[in-house]
């Protein structure tokens, strides 16, 4: 567009040295009728996100890409805090990566899994809380790729009581 725009200017009769083309941030200083490109300054995207200007970073940028391209699956295990037994859960619930009714199945085979996973973590002392999600987190990911060719975001939650 700014080359049509020059190439306008010119055909009405504008001198060819008074039509600047410029980048984004390039200057163009006006001293005593006379003008020319004298610099640059800091320039780019500004990211709008709702009440905030520039406050969104590069990790949130990220996470929503991958959330609009693969979805996220979050999976909610209730244990007992003693024994290590499932109170509740696994529940998988799922947004953007699968509809749920026409893939009962694989949710099914994850919900094994993740309790395959975690008992095993169970059966050889693992209790940390990062250790157990981090153990969930990669086994169902490596699953989920397999079976869909897809990495969906997954937030484990452990709950202890």
């Amino acid at each position: 567009m700014q080359y049509a725009h020059k190439e306008l200017a010119i055909t009405v009769g504008m001198n060819p040295e008074d039509v600047f083309l410029v980048d984004k941030g390039e200057v163009v200083e006006f001293v005593n009728g006379q003008a020319r490109v004298s610099g640059k300054v800091p320039s780019g995207h500004v990211l709008i996100d709702g009440l905030g200007v520039g406050d969104v970073g590069n990790i949130v940028l990220r996470d929503r890409r991958l959330l609009s391209k693969d979805g996220i699956l979050v999976v909610v295990v209730t244990l007992n805090k003693k024994t290590g037994e499932f109170i509740s859960g696994p529940n998988i619930i799922s947004r953007g990566f699968v509809y749920v009714r026409e893939s009962e199945k694989l949710l099914e085979d994850a919900n094994e899994l993740v309790r395959s996973i975690l008992a095993k973590c169970v059966s050889e002392n693992v209790n940390e809380w990062a250790s157990l999600k981090s153990s969930v987190r990669d086994g169902l990911s490596r699953f989920l790729f397999e079976k869909t060719k897809r990495r969906p975001m997954i937030l484990p939650i452990i709950m202890e009581v």
